[in-house]
């Protein structure tokens, strides 16, 4: 027997508005049964695990072990640019001219938490 991954677990200020923000990156639905207010919401990710966001009273205070990786569908440069239309921080830019390389964003309340 193994374990599957079921949900991926990020605690947050606010629950409901940075999953709406994450909904948004990746086009993925909320639960039905969340909504503005919720404490926990989750997106729907087509494939893998779910993202779960739990809403919590203290604040972060050490750097976060965990980090989403992204993919785009488009090019880098496009993706970097409509998530920060969306609200996103770049925090750090590691793009090289030949196409290589990686943007750091940090997400939409959050602008100490980067994916």
């Amino acid at each position: 027997m193994v374990s599957v991954v079921q949900n991926v677990a990020i605690d947050c200020a606010d629950a409901y508005e940075l999953a709406r923000f994450w909904s948004r990156v990746t086009g993925s639905p909320l639960s039905p049964e969340d909504g503005p207010g919720a404490r926990e919401t989750q997106v729907l990710l087509a494939e893998g695990p779910v993202l779960y966001f739990n809403q919590v009273p203290e604040t972060k205070t050490v750097k976060n072990r965990i980090h989403l990786c992204l993919r785009p569908e488009t090019s880098r440069d496009q993706e970097v640019d409509r998530l920060l239309g969306l609200g996103a921080t770049l925090v750090g830019d590691h793009r090289n001219p030949d196409g290589s390389g990686w943007a750091v964003l940090a997400d939409l309340n959050t602008p100490d938490y980067q994916f």
